[in-house]
Parts: structure tokens; sequence; C-alpha cells
């Protein structure tokens, strides 16, 4: 049976917290959308510690906070069932297994070419990224569309049968029709705001706000005004070395990038490439496809650039960087989220900017899926498609199968 959303979640110790969350930072191949999956699987349906709707808030939460989303999303659960010890520990699992694991390929990647069967590898996980994302949004669909449906009486006559158990007894209204334009907004702002989505996420949220008549009732964000405070930093750091230039990159990362993890690509490749001249372009692309086949967040591809700018301490100099940030904004404003969930200001907000996320993940995967350049890739989406959205099979199976063909493929010979 799934939690009370309105009951506080059951105290879970931290060697559960350290095991569970190990084996996501282990096995959560995929970026974000793989690890929205694997903690929805384990917090809401395995174990029932938070309720779906207080599951998608938290994604709401989180995606209103700038730097990686899925790492603040782990954090973020863990906080809510073992306090600020529990936050640490859970996002300190979740971040070093593929941080290693990035580090130590980066000896190989950046110390010759890759060699065939990493990229082989790269390019059939990256072909199964956009039904990983699907798989994650439709997901999520259930519980948003019963917070935007009041529930009507049973339909005559069997009627209610026809449909899905979330649809059934559900009448479309107002809020309903908002709902579809949010989820529409959030797909056409992931392909078209790029670093600027969370405005998209953000107007959504208003938007419910205002049509629901609460505009009165005083709403925040919590992490409002947080990015701007490291801004003046920039002009001093630019002139500070180079590991203060580091430092510099990796706070863009990890505290002023809005709209997902994979903004940190644009902002990272200049001042890598073309400011600092740490990597070659060729070098760049390699650190991009190991932050894609490496599981844990996709902002580990900020230690690849690290490890070319200052070796291995200036790997793990950028990552603690980068996910630095996340605890802070997350401990910051974690005790606020509840709030905003219990209230009914929040509660409108978030049904604005919950669909508009769910739209945005959708989104990315057609973006992504467009971006396949090989005929077996496309082999490798159709089939991943069947197995996550169709079958509703594991991620970690589908993004393994996807990498092992590559890795076939690559050692063929067939790849061009």
């Amino acid at each position: 049976m799934a939690a009370d959303p309105e009951s506080a979640p059951p105290r879970v110790g931290l060697l559960v917290i350290a095991r569970e969350w190990s084996r996501i930072g282990i096995t959560g191949f995929g970026g974000p959308p793989a690890h929205i999956a694997l903690l929805r699987k384990l917090c809401v349906e395995r174990m029932s510690w938070l309720s779906a709707t207080e599951f998608e808030d938290g994604i709401s939460a989180t995606s209103l906070l700038p730097g990686p989303a899925s790492t603040q999303l782990a954090i973020y659960c863990a906080w809510r069932l073992a306090g600020p010890l529990g936050a640490f520990v859970g996002g300190a699992c979740f971040i070093v297994p593929g941080l290693i694991i990035i580090l130590a390929l980066s000896v190989l990647f950046l110390a010759a070419s890759p060699p065939d069967w990493v990229t082989g590898a790269a390019a059939g996980a990256g072909a199964a990224v956009p039904a990983v994302a699907l798989g994650a949004a439709f997901g999520l669909v259930p519980a948003s569309w019963r917070r935007a449906s009041p529930v009507r009486p049973a339909a005559a006559g069997g009627e209610s049968q026809r449909w899905p158990g979330w649809l059934r007894g559900r009448r479309v209204t107002g809020s309903g029709v908002r709902w579809l334009v949010y989820i529409v907004a959030g797909g056409v702002g992931a392909n078209l705001a790029g670093e600027y989505l969370v405005a998209v996420l953000l107007g959504c949220g208003l938007c419910e706000w205002l049509a629901t008549g609460r505009a009165g009732t005083g709403l925040t964000s919590p992490g409002r005004g947080r990015g701007a405070l490291l801004v003046p930093l920039a002009a001093k750091v630019v002139t500070a070395g180079a590991l203060g230039s580091l430092v510099w990159v990796a706070i863009k990362v990890g505290a002023l990038s809005f709209g997902g993890g994979f903004v940190i690509i644009p902002l990272m490749q200049h001042d890598a490439v073309h400011t600092y001249h740490w990597m070659t372009t060729a070098q760049f692309l390699s650190a991009v496809a190991l932050g894609q086949v490496t599981p844990g967040p996709v902002v580990q591809t900020v230690a690849v650039v690290g490890y070319a700018a200052a070796g291995l301490a200036g790997g793990l100099l950028a990552a603690v960087v980068a996910f630095a940030p996340s605890f802070v904004f997350v401990l910051a404003g974690g005790p606020h989220f509840d709030r905003f969930r219990r209230s009914a200001a929040a509660q409108a907000f978030l049904a604005g900017s919950g669909p508009a996320a769910i739209g945005a993940i959708a989104g990315a995967a057609v973006t992504l899926g467009f971006g396949l350049t090989q005929l077996w890739q496309v082999a490798v989406l159709a089939g991943a498609i069947g197995w996550l959205v169709l079958l509703r099979r594991g991620v970690v199976s589908a993004i393994l199968a996807a990498a092992a063909i590559g890795v076939i493929i690559a050692l063929a010979g067939l790849a061009t």
C-alpha cells in the first residue's frame, strides 16, 4: 500500500540509505531519467517510503533549483527518510561510485584515442537513453493526473473499466485541460528554451497558482536568489590561475546551470576547449560520452574536465565544487519543501510545474532520439522502447544490453 501523503515518511537507517543509494549510484546508467525511475521504484513502488504525490513534488521542487536535479532529488529523498546526516550519506553514496569509475576511465580516454569498446558502449547506451526518458515520464503521469482531475461518480454500464486505473472515475475539467497545456509547454520548452527551461516550469506553476485563485496566499521559491549570490565571483576567479578557473567552471555547473543535466555541455565546452585549452574538441566529446555511459549523475563529466586541467586532484576538486551546492540547496530548502507541499498555494503551484516537468522529460527524449546518427542505434532505441515502455521492464538491464550491443558492433567494425 502506498504511503499516506499526509503522514510523515518512516525513519530509515543510515546503513539502509547507504546500501540502497550506493546500488542506484552503481547501476544508475542513463542519466537523470534513469535516476528518477530508480528512485521512484525504490521509494514509492517497492518500499512505500514516500507517496507518489510527494515524490512528484520533490521532482518539481528540485527542478526549480540550479544544478543537477536528479542528484538533488536523491539527496532530498535521503533527507526525507533519514535527516541531514542521511542526506550526506545518500548523496555521497549516489555520487561516489560513478565518480571513481569516470576518473579511472579519464586516464584511458585522455591518454590516447578512446578504445573501440568504450566508444561502442557509449553509442549503444546513448541510443537507449530516449527510451529511459519516455519510461520515466510515463511513470510520473498517473499521480500528476490524479492531482489535476477530480473524481466523478462511477460511469454506468462498466464504462470506466475500459480505461487504466488512474483514469477511471476522473472527469476532464478546466484543471485537466490546463494539465495538458503544461505537459505540452514543458515538452516544447525542453527543446527550445535550453538553459531557461526553469522559466517554463516556474511560469506553468504560477499560471496554475493564479488560475486557482490563490495569488494572495503567498508563495516563494526555496531556491530564489541563491545562484545570484555566486555571480560576483566570476570576475575574480577568471584570473586566479588554473585551479581558480577550474573552480569557477565547476561552480557554474553546480550552482548556476538551469534546465537539466545536459545544459552543462555548452557551459563547459567553451571554457574547457576554447578559453583555457584544457582539452581538444575530440577529448571533450569523449568526456561527454563517459558521462553518458558511466553510472550516476551526468554532471560527473565535470570530473573529466578537471582531470584534463589538473590531473586527479583537479578531477576531485571539480567534482566536490560542482556537487556541494546541491547539498546546500536541499538542506537549506528541504525543511520548507514539506510546508509547500501541504499548503494550498504550493499544491496549486506544483500542479502546474509538475506536469511541465513531465513534459520536459519527454521532450528531452525526442531531442535525444533525433540525435542518433547510425541506423543500428535506431534499432536499439526501438527495442529499448518496447522493453521499458511497453513491457515495463528494468532500466538497468535495458541500458546494459544496449551498451553490450554497441561494444559488439564496434569490435566487429560495423560502426560508422
